[in-house]
C-alpha cells in the first residue's frame, strides 16, 4: 500500500509539472500564431487545426512536459496495479494541486484564498482515502471485456476527436471530459492487462487491453492538448478530473472487486466525493482574470495558463 501511494504521488508530480510546461509551450505557439496573423491555425469551426496542435507539441517546453507525462504514465500504471482504482486515480488527479502551485512561478499566477482552501480540501480528502482503502481487486476479467474496452476506447477517441473538431472553439469542456475518460480507460486497461505478472510476451501482445491503452493514452493526450489550446481552462480541467476519477473508480468497485477496509466504506465514499469536488474547485478558482482587452492577441494566451492531466 505504501509503495503504491508513493508511486501514485510521484506520478501526480510528473503529470502536474508536465501540464504546466505543456501550457507554457501552448502559450508560446499561440503567441507565434497571433504574431504571424495565421489563418491556418484554426479549422472552419474555430478550433485548432492539426498543424496548429503539432506546432504546440514541438516547443521544447511541451516536449519536456510530454516526457514527464510518459514517466507519469509508467508510475501511474504501476500504481493502478498496486492500489484500488478509486485511490490511485484520485491521487493522480491531485496533480491539479501541483499544477496550481507551479503556475505561480512559471505562469505568473497568484493563488487566492479560495484556491488555497481547495488545495487543503484535496489533501485532506486524500488522507481519508488512504486511511479507508482496502485491498485492490484481482483484475482478472474475461477476454471479451478487454475487447469491449478496446471498442469503447476507439469510439471515445475517434468520435470525440470528430466532435471536438466540428464544435471548434466551443469544445474546451468536451475535450477535457473526453481526455479524462481516455486517461480513465487507460487506467482500467493497465489494471486488467494480461501477461504482466508474471511477464509473458505473447499474452501481453495478444491482449486487446494493450491496444486500448495505446488508443486511449495517445488520444487522451491529443484531446488534452486541444483543450489547452482553445481555453475555458476551468471547466475543461474540472471535466478532465471527473472523467479520470469518477468512472474508473466506480468500475473498479463494481467490476474489478476494489474495496475499502471493513467499516470504512463511508470514509472512502466521503474522501472520494470530497477529493473530486476539491479538484474541481482548484480548477474552477484557478482561472485567472484576463488582463487584456477582449480580441487582443494576448487575451487568448491567458486561457492556457492553468491546466492539468
Amino acid at each position: 500500500m505504501i509503495i503504491g501511494l508513493l508511486t501514485a504521488v510521484a506520478a501526480s508530480a510528473c503529470y502536474g509539472t508536465g501540464s504546466v510546461l505543456q501550457a507554457v509551450g501552448s502559450r508560446k505557439s499561440a503567441r507565434r500564431e497571433a504574431a504571424e496573423a495565421s489563418t491556418t491555425g484554426v479549422t472552419q469551426h474555430g478550433g485548432p487545426s492539426l498543424s496548429s496542435t503539432a506546432k504546440a507539441a514541438v516547443t521544447w517546453e511541451f516536449m519536456v512536459g510530454t516526457v514527464l507525462d510518459f514517466i507519469g504514465f509508467g508510475l501511474g500504471a504501476l500504481a493502478a496495479r498496486l492500489l484500488p482504482l478509486f485511490l490511485s486515480q484520485t491521487v493522480i488527479s491531485a496533480n491539479l494541486v501541483i499544477t496550481a502551485v507551479l503556475s505561480i512561478k512559471l505562469l505568473g499566477i497568484r493563488l487566492n484564498r479560495a484556491e488555497w482552501t481547495s488545495i487543503g480540501v484535496v489533501c485532506g480528502a486524500l488522507v481519508l482515502l488512504a486511511t479507508a482503502a482496502g485491498p485492490e481487486g484481482s483484475g482478472h476479467t474475461p477476454i471479451a471485456a478487454h475487447w469491449w474496452l478496446l471498442a469503447a476506447s476507439v469510439v471515445l477517441i475517434g468520435g470525440g476527436t470528430l466532435l471536438v473538431r466540428l464544435l471548434g472553439g466551443r469544445a474546451a469542456i468536451l475535450a477535457g471530459l473526453l481526455s479524462g475518460l481516455g486517461f480513465g480507460a487507460l487506467g482500467i486497461g493497465v489494471r486488467v492487462l494480461n501477461g504482466v505478472a508474471p511477464f509473458h510476451l505473447p499474452s501481453l501482445l495478444g491482449d486487446p487491453a494493450l491496444y486500448a491503452i495505446l488508443v486511449a493514452g495517445i488520444g487522451g493526450m491529443y484531446l488534452h492538448t486541444v483543450a489547452l489550446q482553445i481555453g475555458s481552462v476551468n471547466g475543461a480541467t474540472a471535466a478532465l478530473v471527473v472523467g479520470e476519477t469518477v468512472v474508473p473508480g466506480m468500475l473498479g468497485v463494481l467490476w474489478l472487486g476494489d474495496s475499502s477496509r471493513p467499516g470504512f466504506a463511508w470514509v472512502a465514499a466521503l474522501g472520494f466525493v470530497v477529493a473530486v469536488a476539491g479538484a474541481v474547485a482548484v480548477a474552477w478558482y484557478g482561472e485567472p482574470e484576463p488582463e487584456t482587452e477582449p480580441g487582443s492577441p494576448a487575451a487568448g494566451e491567458r486561457q492556457t495558463e492553468v491546466a492539468a492531466r
